[in-house]
């Protein structure tokens, strides 16, 4: 990848133009099928890249817009999980949602995002990332009346990411993220073998990887658990020293708005970190300063080459005007910062 002093980039999601998608809002059905569908996602990832272009975002993505949802669009092409078949779960102990089952052992048949990978890096010279759910997020988005027993699932599913990892790796992906907001959530879960499994998923990969680890949408169901954290939200404090101990490159957080006691950082000292300084739970748009404001507290506790300003999560709520307003934001705050540094 090219060098460059705060690379930034977005955490997640972008969000899809209407005609393709509901606007502003979460897991839209989509609004045309078959080749019209296959066409209209090709479509809406070109505009979704040139909007990151325009805005001097550095670290690219496909903006999740081949996706409806950040795990079970996934999910949806693995063998061994019934759609139609649903059961009711608590998702990470938050809200009760209706989740398709798993019935048989999972496995990948083919690849899931690959095709769309290599139609992104066709389409840019920019360093590229794709996120994918993490095992841990994965099974906590599911009923399991198969395996019965969540690691055992978990490290099934690490094996089939790993497999996904290296076709995306040799399709020109800069850099892979896994998604692991339950990593928030289920402490002991992950220090007992949260961790081990996505260290399995990045087994043998070659490219950069990153965790993303955030407090998720500005949705209700977040908002509200949100509000019974306390004046701190600590919950990094228990994942961050395994993963400094990972083989993990790049730890991605939130910190815009937030709770989170920046010094927190300090505890993956040694790792890049995605510094969530967009908060996409409003649709107040930051200024470059704010955004220069939270880096420059971040750098007390990174160093400035390990550094990439990012967003909190994805942004597919919200409009795309909004959107398009904080990745500007974010690139303008990245300069202010990145010349400040650069002046000394």
């Amino acid at each position: 990848m090219t060098k460059i002093l705060l690379p930034t980039s977005t955490a997640g999601s972008l969000p899809k133009p209407s005609w393709i998608a509901e606007p502003e809002k979460l897991w839209s059905p989509w609004k045309l099928e078959g080749d019209d569908l296959i066409q209209g996602k090709r479509d809406a990832l070109l505009v979704s890249l040139q909007e990151q272009l325009h805005a001097g975002i550095d670290i690219v993505s496909d903006g999740e817009q081949t996706r409806q949802h950040f795990v079970t669009t996934f999910i949806e092409h693995l063998h061994g999980v019934d759609f139609e078949k649903r059961e009711t779960v608590r998702i990470r102990n938050r809200y009760d949602a209706s989740v398709p089952t798993v019935f048989d052992a999972v496995s990948r048949q083919k690849p899931v995002f690959v095709e769309d990978a290599k139609f992104l890096r066709q389409h840019t010279t920019q360093p590229i990332k794709w996120a994918l759910p993490g095992p841990m997020t994965m099974i906590d988005t599911l009923y399991d009346a198969h395996y019965k027993s969540r690691e055992k699932l978990a490290w099934e599913f690490a094996k089939i990411l790993n497999e996904e990892a290296k076709e995306l790796e040799a399709a020109g992906v800069d850099i892979i993220q896994f998604d692991e907001p339950a990593f928030n959530v289920f402490f002991d879960e992950v220090n007992d073998w949260g961790v081990a499994t996505l260290e399995r998923a990045i087994e043998g990969l070659k490219c950069e990887t990153a965790v993303h680890i955030c407090y998720g949408y500005g949705i209700k169901a977040n908002t509200d658990w949100k509000k019974t954290l306390g004046s701190e939200w600590r919950q990094y404090e228990e994942a961050f020293p395994k993963l400094k101990q990972s083989k993990i490159d790049i730890v991605s957080l939130e910190c815009q708005n937030s709770r989170v006691p920046m010094d927190l950082i300090e505890l993956i000292r040694g790792k890049k970190v995605m510094v969530g300084a967009i908060d996409v739970a409003t649709n107040s748009i930051e200024t470059p300063e704010e955004v220069a404001d939270t880096l420059r507290k971040a750098l007390q506790f990174i160093d400035a080459d390990k550094l990439y300003p990012s967003t909190n999560c994805g942004m597919t709520p919200l409009s795309r005007e909004v959107a398009r307003g904080k990745l500007h934001a974010l690139s303008a705050g990245a300069e202010i910062v990145r010349k400040e540094i650069l002046g000394k």
